[in-house]
């Protein structure tokens, strides 16, 4: 993986008056520089064969691979382009990052990228089980990124969010940025044909924007359309570069490499995958589902005999989408089966469905936190913390998201 250096100019404020003001309103002109830290320039062989950039072996347990972490200021191949060089301010001392109880492995990680430290804030239970947030430091006039997934149990860390979000917003932030890694309601995006439904994803969108938040930033969303139900701006981080760039990282020929949408719904993620991952061919696996969290596979549209198949997903949840189509595409002839996916929900049975022997590997990333009793051995985790940290600064000093993906 190679090394990217962040530069940023000197910054000076001033002004001029015709008038003197009094000595408490004149700007102070301020010149700060930040250093990039060194990169990263060692590798190592992960198990499975598997290689990722990190500052320190792998820690197996018990044949239980622990969560590699990517650490420095350093982004996957993918990202390295022109528009990356471009300068953006690392300074700010109005930008202000607060950690839910959600994830607090991955907020440290944003942190540690952005050369930053987690703002205090005290989150307690009430014997009732009501939520307490009190923020331990001033963020008044400052920009506020909130960051707390809605991962399980999903009603309890909304719930959270919403109070963290009121504490900023009576605390007078300037702008207030809800930063949710995995937005757990995007599922709930359309009424079936069923009728008589909740919009679940509208109504969540409803009670951030309400509650006092100014922007989201959300990675994978279920749907595209999830971002039209917020009446405030929405960043979506797509996280499907990391896990390309440990893909490139493996041994594996582009001739022999298929890419595999476990359903119709997820063609268009599965095809953009596909054209990064060397324009690799597409196949589909048709199913029906005729309850929730539960999957019937009828057949493959496309060729995998004697290849690697490479299926694609936003989240695995149960896991019965994904292994029914594995053992389809063993049954058509696949040589290896490999899930990769960014939101690692893991609700049973997931795990007995995982590590069955169907897969050769399978790759998720961090933005939800896998309890070690989760861990196996075909197991592997990607930090998405470097792209996420990129992502806030960008937000932060009004530059371009999208240049991150081109």
């Amino acid at each position: 993986m190679a090394s990217l250096t962040l530069r940023s100019p000197s910054q000076t404020a001033s002004s001029s008056r015709r008038l003197p003001l009094p000595l408490y309103l004149r700007q102070r002109s301020s010149n700060l520089q930040f250093d990039g830290a060194p990169s990263l320039s060692r590798r190592i062989r992960a198990q499975n064969a598997g290689k990722c950039d990190v500052t320190e072996p792998l820690d197996l347990a018990n044949g239980k691979p622990t969560i590699p972490v990517i650490n420095g200021r350093t982004l996957p191949k993918f990202y390295e382009s022109t528009s990356m060089q471009n300068t953006v301010n690392r300074t700010s001392s109005r930008l202000k990052l607060f950690s839910g109880t959600a994830n607090p492995t991955l907020s440290r990680e944003i942190a540690r990228y952005m050369g930053k430290e987690l703002s205090k804030i005290n989150i307690k239970r009430f014997a009732d089980g009501e939520i307490y947030v009190q923020l331990q430091e001033s963020v008044r006039g400052c920009d506020v990124y909130l960051i707390q997934p809605t991962c399980p149990p999903a009603n309890e860390n909304l719930m959270e969010l919403l109070i963290m979000i009121d504490a900023c917003r009576r605390a007078s932030a300037k702008n207030i940025t809800a930063v949710i890694p995995y937005f757990g309601y995007a599922r709930a995006d359309r009424k079936q044909t069923q009728g008589r439904e909740s919009i679940g994803a509208k109504l969540v969108a409803n009670v951030l924007t309400k509650s006092g938040a100014d922007r989201v930033l959300a990675c994978d969303l279920h749907s595209g359309q999830s971002m039209g139900y917020f009446d405030i701006p929405v960043d979506h981080v797509y996280c499907q570069p990391v896990i390309l760039d440990y893909l490139a990282s493996k041994t594996i020929s582009s001739n022999d490499l298929v890419v595999v949408s476990p359903d119709v719904g997820g063609v268009a993620r599965a095809r953009a995958f596909a054209k990064k991952l060397s324009d690799a061919p597409l196949a589909i696996v048709d199913k029906r589902r005729h309850a929730h969290n539960v999957a019937e596979v009828m057949n493959l549209i496309g060729d995998v005999k004697g290849k690697v198949a490479v299926m694609v997903d936003d989240m695995i949840d149960t896991a019965g989408t994904i292994t029914k189509g594995a053992e389809l595409l063993h049954q058509e002839g696949a040589r290896e089966v490999y899930a990769c996916c960014t939101h690692a929900v893991f609700s049973p049975p997931a795990i007995e469905r995982l590590s069955s022997g169907l897969f050769q590997e399978v790759i998720v990333t961090n933005t939800l936190p896998v309890p070690e009793k989760n861990y196996f051995p075909q197991l592997t985790i990607l930090s998405v913390a470097n792209l996420l940290g990129e992502t806030i600064w960008r937000v932060h000093d009004d530059g371009s998201v999208s240049s991150i993906f081109q």
